[in-house]
């Protein structure tokens, strides 16, 4: 398998401090940067796809990654939640707003006939 595609994507949420609601929104943001139209190019169908998603919270222990891998629309996806993001204090009411970051990358099995640099 070799990486082609890399998107990254923020979300977060304003006033539940739901890790994974926040996470989904940053997946989200990313897949929004990007399109695919590598898989039919190559006749490929796109379960063909390995989909690596990394978040980034302030507590990954707080994200649901089974329910973020389900609501991925394509490919065979894993996810890992990290130590990132953050956790915004408000002063005056003590609330927190949740922020993450996402990184979905897009490995395709090598193709014979033609050949990747790097």
């Amino acid at each position: 398998m070799r990486r082609l595609i890399i998107e990254m994507g923020m979300g977060n949420d304003l006033h539940g401090q739901d890790y994974t609601k926040a996470a989904s929104r940053a997946i989200k943001d990313a897949m929004r940067h990007s399109s695919l139209p590598i898989l039919p190019a190559l006749g490929m169908d796109h379960r063909e796809m390995d989909v690596r998603v990394t978040v980034g919270v302030a507590q990954p222990d707080a994200v649901d990654r089974d329910a973020l891998a389900a609501a991925m629309p394509r490919g065979t996806v894993t996810v890992r939640a990290v130590r990132g993001g953050m956790d915004v204090v408000n002063p005056d009411t003590g609330e927190v707003t949740v922020v993450a970051s996402a990184a979905i990358e897009v490995f395709l099995p090598e193709q014979a006939g033609w050949r990747l640099r790097g």
